[in-house]
């Protein structure tokens, strides 16, 4: 045993942990010793008293027990931790064709690094530390990430942490952000200016959502906007405008971006402007809203609508009501466009998994009396890895369709 406590799942947990998943929860523990503290890490045995892994230990959260490793000759210093940034980052290098200029570099338990998520936006690094386990170790790890960019040749000016994410409280830690790393003492912290599929951001990360910008959806903006010249677009819940965007400057007759809170709009205008984007609208409306008054006037002048929400879900007990939602927005979508119409839609929530999303699309076009022709299906950027065998890995879900 490496470590200097154990403790004892069930089949249950066995089975899912031999499967690939990475959690344990509390009520799956059948033992523990009893001075283990919290934040530390422990060996997982089955009931047979066979080694199963390692992983970080925390009785104050209802998943305890979060896996490091299932290779028995494992030592957990500090080393082993530097090994899994390197990895973690190489698999970018390679992936991303060596642009490591705006980069998921760290994923989570896809990286088996569980409760660490790093963005990188041109010189600055964004992270969030959602665990105890990475907590506590969270100076190694940053000062040892800083020295691994610096070797790359990376010139990273600041690191800012953004911990204000509401898991952090289930882990009885408290929300915090600041400036973990600054190289110059009269660094301003304002948005930097990333470019991405060509289109230019203003990337506020001390005050935006998340980390400050939503890598995630690169190549699916690419795919949107392969399609979008000449057309009349419609894109819904805009954020920083970067769907707008990406079709604005492939040739897009005509685009309007629609968002219900005035800051984001505001965003999006100041990114248009970076562009020099002309072709653009700006509508602050609620887009369930906008999309029923649409209907009711008959006359939309929309061909392509695109539609990127907010995950209307956070759990499986409000999957049902994220379903409606869902529907309703693609089926108001669905209504307003034309025959041969194009329709972009997606879902960021892992709940709202992909075979519910295909039976919600299939029952909107029934009502709609459309048929759906699917021209492209894709997920999260590849800087974003699915680890197979945990589906919360896998959240993000994007159709292209023609409208029939």
């Amino acid at each position: 045993m490496r470590c200097e406590h154990r403790i004892t799942i069930n089949q249950k947990a066995e089975k899912l942990l031999k499967s690939g998943h990475v959690w344990v929860y509390g009520e799956e523990i059948t033992f523990r010793d009893a001075d283990i503290e919290n934040g530390e890490i422990v060996d997982i045995f089955s009931e047979k008293n066979r080694y199963i892994g390692s992983g970080f230990y925390n009785d104050a959260s209802k998943i305890t027990v979060r896996l490091l490793s299932v290779n028995a000759n494992d030592r957990f210093d500090d080393a082993f931790f530097i090994r899994r940034l390197r990895y973690a980052v190489k698999l970018r290098q390679t992936i991303m064709q060596g642009d490591l200029s705006s980069v998921r570099l760290i994923f989570g338990d896809s990286d088996l690094l569980p409760g660490l998520i790093v963005d990188k936006f041109e010189n600055v690094l964004v992270a969030q530390v959602m665990t105890l386990g990475i907590e506590k170790r969270k100076q190694m790890l940053f000062d040892s990430l800083l020295s691994i960019m610096e070797e790359l040749g990376e010139d990273i000016r600041v690191l800012y942490e953004r911990s204000d994410v509401a898991v952090r409280l289930k882990e009885g830690l408290d929300l915090y952000t600041g400036s973990y790393y600054c190289k110059d003492d009269c660094f301003t912290f304002d948005p930097v200016v990333i470019k991405e599929n060509g289109v230019q951001y203003y990337v506020d990360y001390v005050n935006g959502q998340k980390t400050g910008f939503f890598l995630d959806q690169k190549y699916n903006r690419s795919a949107a906007a392969a399609i979008a010249k000449d057309k009349t677009v419609l894109d819904c819940f805009t954020h920083t405008g970067a769907f707008a965007l990406n079709c604005a400057k492939n040739g897009a007759k005509r685009v309007t971006a629609v968002d219900i809170s005035e800051s984001a709009i505001a965003n999006t205008k100041r990114n248009a402007q970076l562009n020099g984007c002309q072709n653009v609208d700006f509508l602050c409306e609620d887009v369930f809203h906008l999309l029923d008054r649409l209907r009711a006037s008959h006359d939309s002048p929309y061909d392509y609508i695109i539609l990127d929400p907010p995950a209307f879900t956070k759990s499986n007990k409000t999957v049902r009501s994220a379903y409606l939602g869902y529907k309703q927005i693609n089926l108001s979508a669905m209504r307003l466009l034309p025959r041969g119409g194009y329709l972009a839609t997606c879902s960021c929530s892992h709940f709202m998994t992909d075979e519910l999303f295909r039976q919600m699309l299939k029952e909107a076009a029934d009502e709609a009396n459309v048929r759906l022709r699917l021209l492209e299906y894709r997920q999260q950027a590849k800087d974003h890895p699915v680890l197979l065998g945990v589906p919360e890995t896998e959240y993000l879900k994007f159709y292209i369709l023609q409208v029939e």
